[in-house]
């Protein structure tokens, strides 16, 4: 979706509910400068059109006791379609990956893992993703502190 498509209205609303997606239409179209109707309108619209997704929660997982936060990049020993879409099965099973993106570049996969304690990601990286059929090598890199979180960008 081009950016030609969104008016300046749609992208101030898509910037405020960016920042908080339970926003009640009558203050989102109060920050917008709109009344509630067409507010709600292009709202659905957005909707509609895919650009708005769905809306959630954004969810502490240290504050729920998943301490352990991983990066695992994945080599797969064939990069055809078959590989590819066995070992994404195999991925949309374990509760502990919570990201996981098909890469260009020397590796095929980049996973974030996240599990309560650092013998958790161990028994999980030894009795679960070592054993994912057409896996051929792993590096795993333990990040320090976040930088910066972001949701998705807006225009």
């Amino acid at each position: 979706m081009e950016n030609a498509t969104l008016d300046e209205i749609d992208i101030r609303i898509l910037r405020e509910i960016a920042r908080d997606g339970r926003v009640p239409v009558q203050a989102l179209a109060e920050r917008i400068g709109l009344s509630a109707t067409p507010t709600a309108r292009r709202l659905r619209r957005l909707e509609d059109r895919g650009i708005v997704t769905g809306y959630r929660a954004v969810i502490d997982e240290a504050a729920l006791g998943f301490d352990v936060s991983v990066f695992i990049s994945v080599q797969l020993d064939r990069q055809v379609d078959d590989a590819l879409a066995r070992f994404e099965q195999a991925i949309a099973r374990f509760d502990e990956v919570v990201d996981c993106w098909l890469m260009t570049g020397d590796r095929d996969y980049l996973l974030r893992v996240v599990t309560r304690t650092m013998r958790d990601f161990e028994q999980f990286l030894t009795g679960r993703l070592t054993r994912v059929q057409g896996v051929a090598s792993i590096q795993s890199s333990i990040p320090l502190r976040r930088v910066k979180a972001g949701g998705a960008r807006t225009p």
